[in-house]
């Protein structure tokens, strides 16, 4: 029987390779743990340390005479610091809760006040038809424009008798609403010079005082809900330059703002006369107390 014959075995030089790839593969998993330890959160490691010292503190190991855990030299984030980091995460909270707590308030303003105007469209349409009154949403809020046309004779403040019902609609629909409002007179560019106004500075306040004062004796409405002013031919909403934008800029607008905080709608006064009387005051007995 023949023997098979044996090969020589050659010998290996390349067995370093293996040798030299688990060097590299113990130095990849170093420097993977090096970097993940430099990457944790040193707020966390912050309050760690001082959760830790101030246990020890009450246990008695640590003595301060200031009433606060100790920090050793080192420590990655000192007590102050890591107070003032969660006072700013509280502070951000609460901010976040307060704006979305005023986006809510906005929009609900915002859908109150495209509401209201749906009221005054649907109530005051033959009016808004023959140009006599006018709505816009503003910045400030809804306005209504009373224009001189259909309130106002030429270069007088009263209000006209004719439109007066129209302006008890209006007070009506503002009264079951708790907003501010602001009443804003205005005129054209062309100069007055009467015996009653000197120039259109005193024409467009005194249009917008009148407003206000009906409002307070004749509607019963609250004097801190309201506020007057007068803007005589600085704030036109037309061109000054054709009879129809001067048509338009003679006008006393009627801002309707925000809500008053806390503040029912007030309930409809009795309108019937031409004055909401004020209650009369209690009756004195002038007989002297009995002894």
């Amino acid at each position: 029987m023949r023997r098979k014959k044996r090969h020589p075995r050659h010998a290996s030089h390349e067995r370093w390779l293996v040798s030299y790839a688990d060097f590299i593969t113990l130095l990849f998993a170093f420097f993977v743990v090096m970097y993940s330890s430099a990457q944790v959160d040193q707020r966390k490691v912050g309050k760690l340390a001082m959760a830790i010292q101030t246990a020890f503190q009450d246990l008695g190991a640590f003595q301060s005479p200031s009433g606060s855990a100790p920090i050793a030299s080192g420590d990655p984030i000192a007590v102050g610091a890591v107070r003032a980091m969660e006072n700013a995460e509280h502070l951000a909270e609460v901010r976040d809760q307060q704006n979305g707590k005023s986006d809510a308030a906005n929009s609900s303003e915002s859908d109150d006040l495209a509401s209201l105007r749906a009221e005054f469209e649907k109530t005051l349409s033959p009016e808004i038809e023959r140009r006599e009154l006018a709505l816009r949403s503003t910045p400030d809020g809804l306005v209504v424009s009373l224009r001189e046309i259909g309130f106002f004779d030429s270069g007088s403040a009263k209000v006209k008798p004719a439109s007066e019902e129209t302006f008890k609609h209006i007070a009506l629909l503002l009264l079951q609403h708790a907003h501010r409002v602001r009443i804003e007179g205005h005129t054209d560019n062309v100069p007055i010079h009467t015996s009653q106004f000197a120039s259109n500075w005193e024409l467009s306040t005194a249009r917008s005082t009148e407003v206000v004062r009906l409002l307070i004796m004749k509607y019963g409405f609250s004097p801190d809900r309201l506020s007057a002013a007068g803007y005589a031919e600085y704030h036109p909403v037309a061109s000054n330059k054709i009879a129809e934008g001067r048509q338009q800029n003679r006008r006393v607008d009627i801002v309707i703002l925000g809500k008053l905080k806390d503040t029912p709608p007030k309930s409809l006064p009795d309108i019937s006369g031409s004055a909401v009387q004020p209650a009369p005051p209690p009756a004195i007995d002038s007989q002297p107390p009995h002894p």
